[in-house]
């Protein structure tokens, strides 16, 4: 009788050590000067990249609002801030005026240093923060913003912020005589002439550009004017000035000023007859024009 073998060997399933590295997560991918992440860039949709600005509405949440005459809008902020600063930088405003800049800059985790020339106004735009946010995040200085010795009043506050520079530099200077801010003689809309003007601009941004760290941006907000008869380009000659100073030229941006500024109805109006009358064209923007120190 044949004798059945039995096969005695048994298929052993080992399993073999996963030999692979564990991925790690994807490290930020973000610029010297703001925190996007641009690994993950389509996330910012929200983030202006264009040349033209539109915005139907001032922004009146979150501490804003319209209580100071020529104020620019906060909208301005929040992209220009997200774009060029970090959390935790800090922007010097040198026309501070009724404070958006500080509000924003509080508002998106920056810090601010304010100049303005007026006390009664300092005064009130102190009253819109609370007595810490004055020690630790907002600095309010009463200066001429165009002076010799302004450098060093900001600088102690600096100083005071833990940093030697400021990352950020905002310039909304009056538009000329356009508008009359005060009776000082130091302020720029009471200039005699626009070369004046522009003379006092230029001494705003050179104390601007000896305060900004190297490297980081600096945004000008400024319109045009008409005067006798003719179209005075503000904007350009401001520009111009800023070359001087040493700044390089990013940007310009037209922003659409439809919306944001009062004159309508009856006074629209009259500005339409005047215009037909006159040979001249209403303004609807103003400009954002953006900088870098080298």
């Amino acid at each position: 009788m044949a004798t059945r073998k039995t096969n005695l060997k048994t298929k052993i399933s080992v399993s073999k050590p996963d030999l692979r590295v564990a991925e790690k997560p994807e490290q930020p991918f973000t610029k010297p000067y703001n925190d996007i992440d641009l690994n993950n860039w389509k996330e910012y949709s929200h983030i202006l990249t264009g040349t033209l600005w539109e915005f139907p509405n001032r922004d009146k949440s979150n501490g804003h609002s319209y209580d100071y005459h020529g104020n620019y809008i906060p909208q301005i902020a929040q992209q220009l801030y997200e774009r060029f600063t970090k959390k935790n930088d800090i922007v010097l405003d040198l026309f501070f005026g009724s404070g958006t800049s500080g509000i924003e800059a509080v508002n998106m985790n920056r810090r601010c240093i304010g100049v303005e020339l007026k006390q009664d106004l300092v005064d009130y735009v102190s009253t819109k923060f609370d007595k810490k946010t004055l020690v630790t995040d907002v600095n309010i200085i009463c200066g001429d913003s165009a002076s010799s010795d302004i450098g060093y009043k900001i600088q102690d506050r600096l100083d005071v912020m833990g940093r030697e520079k400021a990352q950020f530099l905002m310039l909304h200077p009056p538009y000329d005589d356009i508008i009359k801010f005060s009776d000082k003689k130091e302020d720029l809309s009471n200039c005699a002439t626009t070369e004046e003007f522009y003379e006092l601009f230029e001494n705003v941004a050179r104390n601007g550009f000896e305060k900004l760290e190297k490297g980081r941006f600096a945004a000008l907000i400024i319109g045009d004017k008409y005067s006798k008869g003719q179209y005075i380009p503000l904007s350009f000659g401001c520009l111009e000035r800023m070359n001087r100073a040493g700044f390089i030229t990013k940007a310009i941006i037209v922003k659409d000023i439809q919306g944001n500024e009062k004159a309508k109805g009856k006074q629209a109006n009259l500005w339409r007859y005047r215009a037909l009358y006159g040979g001249f064209y209403i303004f609807k923007h103003e400009y954002v024009m953006v900088f870098q120190k080298p």
